[in-house]
């Protein structure tokens, strides 16, 4: 029996983790749950996987949710705060990071420290401290279990090929709903086009980082830690079918890809149950029903997303910090109207160039350039209203 800690809950990837987690009684049992504000669904999971601790990270919230389960004999906590407490849950054998944004960074490190093995799905995390994050892992023998279909895929790939050496890994996009359109297609989008995503179902945040490109760089600056990779051996290609997940080439020139429907349960329940794999009835892949893949280059001239991404990896340091939280900003205010879908590369570009680099952060230095590119990007935005 494993006990899961589950940060996130109520979100697309926590849902689906419950979906698997209710799938496989005997196997997975359920220490820990948090949300964000969704306090109503919060209540109904923690009434039927009977967890340990329930935070609700919004703390005008905490009584409603504590009256609900108090009598269970379920503890309730409040707060973002509370996040990096439940993170070192002593009954939890491994925590899944569903968090979204770089709020999910401190309970990581905390459930690092503590022994306890990460499924993650929190890209926000490497992004953000990767080489950070990675030495605590190497140094507290926490093995980090990548939740994200892409990376999952290409962590499957490397399965019983250690000794050998990776020449390059291809990460696959779908491309998003916009793919092919032009800069002046893309001047007048609205959130309604851009949260239309062709293949998978997920949150808001992350559809319009899958639409703008984004999410592929984020990607790629996970990838880069994950499998300790140097930057130009990483690439990125559009399969709009969303069927290869992503490509491992070796120093051979053989490659090997991981496929399947696209299934966020799938990865999901791989990292949750590593190294074994478990029977389960998700939709199979049938190739007649596919008898066509398509492979194109991704379009970093009219998704600038992507190039700022590699720009960040690059240059090292804070830069990927500023990055993700500039981005983090002007993705809520695109989804509020308050910024164009072109625009929120020119604000991530600009604070790129004027918060101060730090070419060997700590993690003070990390939380300092989140809070200050959050404070210019949003100023920017504003400016750009006005």
């Amino acid at each position: 029996m494993k006990n899961i800690t589950i940060l996130g809950s109520t979100g697309s990837v926590g849902t689906q983790a419950l979906e698997v987690i209710r799938e496989n009684p005997s196997i997975f049992k359920v220490s820990v749950l948090s949300a964000l504000k969704n306090s109503a669904l919060l209540i109904q999971q923690a009434k039927e996987f009977k967890p340990d601790v329930v935070v609700i990270c919004d703390e005008d919230q905490y009584l409603e949710v504590k009256n609900a389960l108090s009598p269970l004999g379920i503890t309730v906590l409040a707060g973002i705060e509370a996040l990096t407490e439940v993170a070192i849950h002593p009954q939890s054998d491994i925590v899944l990071t569903a968090l979204m944004g770089s709020v999910g960074l401190k309970p990581t490190i905390a459930a690092i420290k503590a022994g306890k093995d990460i499924a993650l799905a929190n890209k926000e995390t490497l992004v953000v401290a990767g080489e950070l994050v990675t030495q605590l892992a190497k140094e507290y023998k926490v093995k980090i279990l990548p939740v994200d279909s892409e990376h999952s895929a290409i962590f499957q790939c490397l399965v019983g090929e250690e000794q050998n050496e990776i020449e390059k890994i291809y990460l696959t996009a779908s491309g998003g709903p916009f793919l092919g359109k032009s800069k002046d297609f893309l001047n007048s989008v609205k959130k309604e086009q851009a949260l239309k995503h062709p293949n998978w179902v997920m949150g808001a945040k992350i559809t319009i980082d899958s639409a703008s490109l984004m999410n592929k760089g984020l990607e790629v600056i996970e990838a880069k830690w994950l499998f300790n990779l140097d930057v130009d051996q990483i690439d990125v290609i559009v399969h709009s079918q969303s069927i290869i997940h992503s490509i491992v080439q070796f120093t051979d020139g053989s490659m090997k890809a991981q496929m399947g429907v696209p299934d966020m349960k799938l990865p999901i329940q791989y990292a949750l149950n590593y190294p074994d794999r478990l029977k389960n009835n998700f939709k199979r892949f049938n190739f007649l029903d596919h008898p066509n893949f398509s492979f194109q280059k991704a379009d970093i001239e009219t998704f600038r997303n992507l190039e700022l991404a590699f720009t960040s990896l690059k240059k090292g340091g804070n830069m990927p910090c500023i990055l993700n939280a500039a981005n983090e900003i002007v993705v809520e205010a695109f989804l509020k109207d308050k910024i164009g879908f072109l625009q929120m590369s020119d604000v991530i570009e600009q604070c790129m160039e004027e918060i101060k680099f730090i070419e060997q952060p700590e993690l003070s230095d990390y939380l300092e350039t989140d809070k200050h590119s959050r404070i210019l990007a949003a100023e920017l935005v504003t400016k750009s209203i006005n």
